[in-house]
Protein backbone atom coordinates (compact mmCIF):
# COMPACT_ATOMS: atom_id res chain seq x y z
CA UNK A 1 0.00 0.00 0.00
CA UNK A 2 1.39 3.42 -1.00
CA UNK A 3 2.36 5.25 2.20
CA UNK A 4 1.55 8.64 0.68
CA UNK A 5 -2.06 7.78 -0.15
CA UNK A 6 -4.73 9.41 1.97
CA UNK A 7 -6.35 7.43 4.75
CA UNK A 8 -9.64 7.49 2.80
CA UNK A 9 -7.88 5.93 -0.19
CA UNK A 10 -6.16 3.43 2.08
CA UNK A 11 -9.48 2.35 3.63
CA UNK A 12 -11.23 2.15 0.26
CA UNK A 13 -8.43 0.13 -1.29
CA UNK A 14 -8.30 -2.40 1.55
CA UNK A 15 -12.11 -2.57 1.69
CA UNK A 16 -12.16 -3.46 -2.00
CA UNK A 17 -9.48 -6.10 -1.45
CA UNK A 18 -11.38 -7.61 1.48
CA UNK A 19 -14.67 -7.64 -0.46
CA UNK A 20 -13.04 -9.40 -3.42
CA UNK A 21 -11.76 -12.09 -1.07
CA UNK A 22 -15.04 -12.33 0.86
CA UNK A 23 -16.93 -13.09 -2.35
CA UNK A 24 -14.82 -16.25 -2.66
CA UNK A 25 -14.63 -17.10 1.05
CA UNK A 26 -17.13 -19.97 0.94
CA UNK A 27 -15.60 -22.50 -1.49
CA UNK A 28 -17.75 -23.09 -4.56
CA UNK A 29 -16.85 -26.78 -4.45
CA UNK A 30 -18.59 -27.21 -1.08
CA UNK A 31 -22.05 -28.76 -1.25
CA UNK A 32 -24.04 -26.02 0.51
CA UNK A 33 -27.82 -25.53 0.11
CA UNK A 34 -28.41 -22.66 -2.30
CA UNK A 35 -30.60 -20.68 0.10
CA UNK A 36 -28.02 -20.90 2.86
CA UNK A 37 -25.19 -19.81 0.56
CA UNK A 38 -27.30 -16.93 -0.76
CA UNK A 39 -28.32 -15.82 2.73
CA UNK A 40 -24.71 -15.86 3.95
CA UNK A 41 -23.48 -13.90 0.96
CA UNK A 42 -26.39 -11.45 1.08
CA UNK A 43 -25.24 -10.05 4.41
CA UNK A 44 -21.52 -10.67 3.95
CA UNK A 45 -21.52 -8.63 0.72
CA UNK A 46 -23.92 -5.92 1.91
CA UNK A 47 -21.19 -3.31 2.15
CA UNK A 48 -20.05 -1.45 5.23
CA UNK A 49 -16.76 0.15 6.16
CA UNK A 50 -14.90 -3.17 6.66
CA UNK A 51 -13.07 -1.52 9.56
CA UNK A 52 -12.37 -4.67 11.55
CA UNK A 53 -10.56 -6.46 8.71
CA UNK A 54 -8.73 -3.21 7.94
CA UNK A 55 -7.54 -3.12 11.56
CA UNK A 56 -6.15 -6.65 11.13
CA UNK A 57 -4.27 -5.59 8.01
CA UNK A 58 -3.08 -2.25 9.43
CA UNK A 59 -1.82 -3.81 12.68
CA UNK A 60 0.05 -6.48 10.74
CA UNK A 61 1.51 -3.76 8.51
CA UNK A 62 2.51 -1.68 11.56
CA UNK A 63 4.81 -4.52 12.63
CA UNK A 64 6.14 -5.37 9.18
CA UNK A 65 4.01 -8.52 8.66
CA UNK A 66 2.61 -10.08 5.49
CA UNK A 67 -0.60 -8.60 4.05
CA UNK A 68 -1.34 -11.85 2.21
CA UNK A 69 -1.04 -13.91 5.38
CA UNK A 70 -3.31 -11.48 7.24
CA UNK A 71 -6.19 -11.72 4.76
CA UNK A 72 -7.73 -14.99 6.06
CA UNK A 73 -8.02 -13.48 9.55
CA UNK A 74 -9.34 -10.22 8.10
CA UNK A 75 -12.08 -12.26 6.40
CA UNK A 76 -12.75 -14.20 9.60
CA UNK A 77 -13.45 -11.14 11.71
CA UNK A 78 -15.78 -9.72 9.08
CA UNK A 79 -17.70 -13.01 9.10
CA UNK A 80 -18.06 -12.80 12.89
CA UNK A 81 -19.12 -9.16 12.71
CA UNK A 82 -21.64 -9.96 9.97
CA UNK A 83 -23.12 -12.90 11.87
CA UNK A 84 -23.61 -10.66 14.90
CA UNK A 85 -25.48 -8.10 12.79
CA UNK A 86 -27.72 -10.74 11.20
CA UNK A 87 -28.68 -12.03 14.65
CA UNK A 88 -28.96 -8.51 16.13
CA UNK A 89 -31.52 -7.57 13.48
CA UNK A 90 -33.84 -10.48 14.30
CA UNK A 91 -37.27 -9.77 15.84
CA UNK A 92 -36.21 -11.30 19.16
CA UNK A 93 -33.29 -8.87 19.35
CA UNK A 94 -33.40 -5.38 17.78
CA UNK A 95 -36.18 -6.17 15.28
CA UNK A 96 -34.70 -4.07 12.47
CA UNK A 97 -36.08 -4.04 8.93
CA UNK A 98 -33.08 -2.36 7.28
CA UNK A 99 -29.31 -2.60 7.54
CA UNK A 100 -27.03 -0.36 5.46
CA UNK A 101 -30.02 0.73 3.41
CA UNK A 102 -31.02 -2.84 2.47
CA UNK A 103 -33.65 -5.16 3.87
CA UNK A 104 -32.26 -7.18 6.76
CA UNK A 105 -31.47 -10.83 6.20
CA UNK A 106 -34.55 -12.26 7.91
CA UNK A 107 -36.79 -9.96 5.87
CA UNK A 108 -35.46 -11.56 2.69
CA UNK A 109 -34.75 -15.17 3.69
CA UNK A 110 -36.92 -15.67 6.78
CA UNK A 111 -35.94 -15.90 10.42
CA UNK A 112 -34.84 -19.54 10.42
CA UNK A 113 -32.48 -19.14 7.44
CA UNK A 114 -31.10 -15.89 8.88
CA UNK A 115 -30.24 -17.70 12.13
CA UNK A 116 -28.57 -20.52 10.21
CA UNK A 117 -26.66 -18.08 7.98
CA UNK A 118 -25.32 -16.38 11.11
CA UNK A 119 -24.36 -19.74 12.60
CA UNK A 120 -22.54 -20.70 9.39
CA UNK A 121 -20.65 -17.41 9.17
CA UNK A 122 -19.44 -17.73 12.76
CA UNK A 123 -18.29 -21.30 12.20
CA UNK A 124 -16.60 -20.51 8.89
CA UNK A 125 -14.54 -17.79 10.57
CA UNK A 126 -12.59 -20.43 12.49
CA UNK A 127 -11.99 -22.39 9.28
CA UNK A 128 -10.58 -19.24 7.68
CA UNK A 129 -8.13 -18.66 10.54
CA UNK A 130 -6.63 -22.14 10.10
CA UNK A 131 -5.52 -21.15 6.61
CA UNK A 132 -2.84 -18.78 7.94
CA UNK A 133 -0.82 -21.78 9.10
CA UNK A 134 -1.78 -24.20 6.34
CA UNK A 135 -1.27 -21.84 3.40
CA UNK A 136 0.85 -18.94 4.64
CA UNK A 137 3.37 -20.45 7.03
CA UNK A 138 2.32 -18.55 10.15
CA UNK A 139 3.60 -20.53 13.17
CA UNK A 140 0.99 -22.90 14.57
CA UNK A 141 1.21 -21.38 18.06
CA UNK A 142 0.30 -17.96 16.64
CA UNK A 143 -2.63 -19.40 14.68
CA UNK A 144 -3.76 -21.15 17.86
CA UNK A 145 -3.46 -17.90 19.84
CA UNK A 146 -5.62 -16.09 17.27
CA UNK A 147 -8.21 -18.86 17.42
CA UNK A 148 -8.31 -18.79 21.22
CA UNK A 149 -8.58 -15.01 21.32
CA UNK A 150 -11.44 -14.96 18.80
CA UNK A 151 -13.36 -17.40 21.02
CA UNK A 152 -12.76 -15.12 24.02
CA UNK A 153 -13.33 -11.70 22.42
CA UNK A 154 -16.38 -12.82 20.41
CA UNK A 155 -17.87 -15.03 23.12
CA UNK A 156 -19.60 -14.88 26.49
CA UNK A 157 -16.97 -12.65 28.13
CA UNK A 158 -16.68 -10.52 24.99
CA UNK A 159 -19.06 -9.42 22.26
CA UNK A 160 -21.88 -11.81 23.16
CA UNK A 161 -21.60 -10.76 26.79
CA UNK A 162 -21.89 -7.14 25.69
CA UNK A 163 -24.95 -7.95 23.61
CA UNK A 164 -26.53 -9.75 26.55
CA UNK A 165 -25.83 -6.79 28.84
CA UNK A 166 -27.33 -4.47 26.22
CA UNK A 167 -30.47 -6.58 26.04
CA UNK A 168 -30.75 -6.77 29.84
CA UNK A 169 -30.04 -3.05 30.03
CA UNK A 170 -33.25 -2.31 28.19
CA UNK A 171 -34.85 -2.82 31.59
CA UNK A 172 -33.02 0.30 32.75
CA UNK A 173 -29.37 1.38 32.85
CA UNK A 174 -28.73 3.70 35.76
CA UNK A 175 -24.93 4.05 35.71
CA UNK A 176 -22.47 5.21 33.05
CA UNK A 177 -20.24 2.28 34.03
CA UNK A 178 -22.97 -0.13 32.91
CA UNK A 179 -23.16 1.55 29.52
CA UNK A 180 -19.37 1.54 29.21
CA UNK A 181 -19.33 -2.21 29.89
CA UNK A 182 -21.75 -2.72 27.00
CA UNK A 183 -19.74 -0.55 24.62
CA UNK A 184 -16.39 -2.08 25.57
CA UNK A 185 -17.62 -5.62 25.00
CA UNK A 186 -20.21 -5.22 22.27
CA UNK A 187 -17.99 -2.97 20.12
CA UNK A 188 -14.42 -2.69 21.41
CA UNK A 189 -13.71 -6.38 21.82
CA UNK A 190 -13.85 -7.27 18.12
CA UNK A 191 -11.63 -4.27 17.35
CA UNK A 192 -9.15 -5.37 20.03
CA UNK A 193 -9.19 -8.89 18.58
CA UNK A 194 -8.54 -7.53 15.08
CA UNK A 195 -5.53 -5.54 16.24
CA UNK A 196 -4.08 -8.33 18.35
CA UNK A 197 -4.59 -10.81 15.52
CA UNK A 198 -2.67 -8.53 13.16
CA UNK A 199 0.04 -8.33 15.81
CA UNK A 200 0.22 -12.11 16.20
CA UNK A 201 0.51 -12.52 12.43
CA UNK A 202 3.56 -10.23 12.51
CA UNK A 203 5.02 -12.06 15.54
CA UNK A 204 4.43 -9.16 17.96
CA UNK A 205 5.98 -9.15 21.43
CA UNK A 206 3.81 -9.18 24.55
CA UNK A 207 4.48 -5.46 25.04
CA UNK A 208 3.41 -4.68 21.48
CA UNK A 209 0.25 -6.76 21.87
CA UNK A 210 -0.57 -4.86 25.08
CA UNK A 211 -0.16 -1.53 23.25
CA UNK A 212 -2.48 -2.72 20.49
CA UNK A 213 -4.98 -3.78 23.17
CA UNK A 214 -4.91 -0.35 24.82
CA UNK A 215 -5.34 1.32 21.44
CA UNK A 216 -8.23 -0.99 20.55
CA UNK A 217 -10.13 -0.51 23.80
CA UNK A 218 -9.92 3.27 23.50
CA UNK A 219 -10.74 3.36 19.79
CA UNK A 220 -13.63 0.92 20.20
CA UNK A 221 -15.23 2.98 22.97
CA UNK A 222 -14.70 6.19 20.99
CA UNK A 223 -16.24 4.53 17.94
CA UNK A 224 -19.39 3.57 19.82
CA UNK A 225 -19.76 6.98 21.48
CA UNK A 226 -19.44 8.53 18.02
CA UNK A 227 -22.23 6.17 16.87
CA UNK A 228 -24.36 7.42 19.77
CA UNK A 229 -23.68 11.00 18.66
CA UNK A 230 -24.44 10.29 15.00
CA UNK A 231 -27.74 8.69 15.96
CA UNK A 232 -28.76 12.16 17.14
CA UNK A 233 -27.16 14.49 14.60
CA UNK A 234 -26.22 12.21 11.67
CA UNK A 235 -27.46 12.13 8.08
CA UNK A 236 -29.82 9.19 7.42
CA UNK A 237 -28.62 8.87 3.81
CA UNK A 238 -25.00 8.55 4.89
CA UNK A 239 -25.78 6.28 7.82
CA UNK A 240 -28.05 3.98 5.81
CA UNK A 241 -30.50 3.75 8.71
CA UNK A 242 -32.95 6.06 10.51
CA UNK A 243 -31.54 8.54 13.01
CA UNK A 244 -32.88 8.95 16.55
CA UNK A 245 -33.60 5.21 16.69
CA UNK A 246 -31.95 5.06 20.15
CA UNK A 247 -34.36 7.70 21.41
CA UNK A 248 -37.35 5.92 19.89
CA UNK A 249 -36.31 2.64 21.51
CA UNK A 250 -35.60 4.52 24.77
CA UNK A 251 -31.98 3.33 24.74
CA UNK A 252 -29.59 4.95 27.17
CA UNK A 253 -26.52 6.40 25.41
CA UNK A 254 -23.48 8.52 26.26
CA UNK A 255 -25.21 11.75 25.15
CA UNK A 256 -28.12 10.79 27.41
CA UNK A 257 -25.80 10.56 30.41
CA UNK A 258 -23.31 13.37 29.78
CA UNK A 259 -24.70 15.42 26.87
CA UNK A 260 -23.51 15.97 23.28
CA UNK A 261 -20.66 18.36 24.03
CA UNK A 262 -19.13 16.15 26.72
CA UNK A 263 -19.60 13.10 24.48
CA UNK A 264 -17.66 14.81 21.69
CA UNK A 265 -14.92 15.68 24.16
CA UNK A 266 -14.81 12.06 25.38
CA UNK A 267 -14.28 10.85 21.80
CA UNK A 268 -11.31 13.23 21.46
CA UNK A 269 -9.81 12.14 24.80
CA UNK A 270 -10.11 8.44 23.93
CA UNK A 271 -8.61 9.00 20.47
CA UNK A 272 -5.59 10.76 21.98
CA UNK A 273 -5.23 7.97 24.56
CA UNK A 274 -5.25 5.38 21.77
CA UNK A 275 -2.61 7.22 19.76
CA UNK A 276 -0.38 7.70 22.80
CA UNK A 277 -0.41 3.94 23.47
CA UNK A 278 0.87 3.32 19.94
CA UNK A 279 3.49 6.03 20.07
CA UNK A 280 4.87 4.63 23.33
CA UNK A 281 5.10 1.14 21.81
CA UNK A 282 7.66 2.12 19.15
CA UNK A 283 6.06 0.06 16.41
CA UNK A 284 7.84 -0.26 13.08
CA UNK A 285 5.23 1.59 11.02
CA UNK A 286 2.28 2.87 13.11
CA UNK A 287 1.29 5.72 10.77
CA UNK A 288 -1.84 4.11 9.35
CA UNK A 289 -3.17 3.12 12.76
CA UNK A 290 -2.62 6.68 13.96
CA UNK A 291 -4.44 8.02 10.89
CA UNK A 292 -7.28 5.56 11.40
CA UNK A 293 -7.78 6.89 14.92
CA UNK A 294 -8.18 10.46 13.63
CA UNK A 295 -10.38 9.32 10.76
CA UNK A 296 -12.81 7.53 13.06
CA UNK A 297 -13.04 10.54 15.38
CA UNK A 298 -14.03 12.77 12.45
CA UNK A 299 -16.36 10.36 10.62
CA UNK A 300 -19.96 11.31 9.82
CA UNK A 301 -21.36 7.83 9.15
Amino acid sequence: MNKTSTIQTYIASYADRVEAELSQALPQAWDVPDSLRESMNYSLMAGGKRLRPIFVLAACEALGGSEQAALPVALAIEMVHTYSLVHDDLPAMDNDDYRRGKLTNHKVYGEAMAILAGDALLTHAFYSITQVHKNHGIPAERALAITEELAVYAGASGMVGGQAADMLGEQGITKLEELQYIHLHKTSDLIVFSLRAGGHLALATDAQLEALTEYGNAIGLAFQIQDDILDIIGDEKKLGKPVKSDEKQQKVTYPYFIGLEASNQKVKELTNKAKEALIQANLTNPERLLQLADYLMQRDH
